[in-house]
C-alpha cells in the first residue's frame, strides 16, 4: 500500500477494534431477558458493528492502488464481513461471535510477532484469550440453545474449564457449531498456556541470551574492521603497483 492507504488503515484501526468489541455486548442482550428497549439497542448495535466493517472494506477499496490485492491481505475482513451480517437467521446468528476475530488487528499495533515471549506479547495474548474466553461462551450458549438450557454464567464456566482443559463435562456441545466453538476455545486456551510457560522460561534464558548477543555484536564489530583493514590494504597494494608499473 502506498502513504495515503496506510494513513487510512491506521485511522480505521481504533472504530474496527471498538466495533468488534461491541459484539461481547450485543450477544449479550440477545441472550438475556432485559425487555424489549434492550432488544431495540442490540439490534442498533448490531447493525452499527456490522456497517463499521462495510465501511472500512468500502473506505479501503476507494483508496489502495491495487483493489484485489488488498482483498487477497485481508481476507479476514472481507470474510467477517459477509458472513455476519445482522439480517443472518436466528440458527446463524451464533456466528456474530467470530467478529471478535478483528481484534487481531491489536497484532499490527505492536510488534508482538518479534516479542512473542516476551511480557508485552503476554498481554496481547491474555487479552486475546480474555476475548475468546467471552466471546466462545456467548457464542456456545447460542449454539446449543435448542438443546440445553444454559446461562450465561454456565457457558462462562463451560468456556473457563475448556480453556483449561479441566473438563469437568458438567455440559458438553450438542450441536455441531457447539463443537466448532468448542474446537476453537480449546485452541486458544491450549497456545496460551504454551505461550505463558515459554514467557517464563525466556525470563530465565534471557541472561544468558543477552551475553551470547553481546559476543555475537563483539565478533560482528571485529569482523567490520578486520573487513576495514583488507580494504585499506588492497588500496594500498593497487597504488603500489600503479606506482611500479608507471615507473617501467
Amino acid at each position: 500500500m502506498d502513504e495515503r492507504s496506510s494513513r487510512v488503515e491506521r485511522a480505521l484501526e481504533l472504530p474496527v477494534v471498538v466495533a468488534a468489541l461491541l459484539t461481547i455486548p450485543v450477544i449479550a442482550i440477545e441472550q438475556s431477558s432485559l425487555g424489549a428497549t434492550w432488544k431495540t439497542i442490540g439490534d442498533i448495535l448490531n447493525w452499527a458493528t456490522w456497517l463499521v466493517f462495510v465501511a472500512e472494506i468500502v473506505v479501503m477499496l476507494s483508496v489502495v492502488p491495487d483493489r484485489w490485492r488488498w482483498v487477497r491481505e485481508n481476507p479476514l475482513a472481507v470474510v467477517l464481513t459477509i458472513l455476519t451480517p445482522p439480517v443472518l437467521p436466528l440458527a446463524l446468528q451464533s456466528l456474530r461471535a467470530l467478529r471478535l476475530l478483528r481484534v487481531l488487528r491489536l497484532l499490527r499495533v505492536a510488534p508482538v510477532a518479534r516479542r512473542l515471549f516476551s511480557l508485552d506479547g503476554l498481554r496481547y495474548s491474555a487479552l486475546l484469550a480474555l476475548l475468546t474466553l467471552v466471546g466462545g461462551a456467548a457464542a456456545f450458549q447460542a449454539a446449543e440453545r435448542k438443546e440445553q438450557a444454559l446461562s450465561f454464567a454456565d457457558s462462562l464456566w463451560w468456556a473457563i474449564v475448556t480453556m483449561t482443559t479441566v473438563g469437568y463435562g458438567d455440559f458438553a456441545p450438542k450441536t455441531q457449531l457447539g463443537r466448532v466453538v468448542a474446537g476453537i476455545v480449546m485452541l486458544v486456551g491450549i497456545g496460551f498456556i504454551a505461550l505463558v510457560t515459554g514467557t517464563v522460561a525466556e525470563r530465565f534464558i534471557r541472561p544468558d541470551m543477552a551475553s551470547v548477543e553481546q559476543e555475537v555484536e563483539s565478533i560482528e564489530r571485529v569482523e567490520d574492521e578486520i573487513a576495514s583493514e583488507v580494504a585499506a590494504i588492497r588500496e594500498r597494494l593497487q597504488r603500489l603497483e600503479t606506482l611500479l608499473t608507471a615507473r617501467r
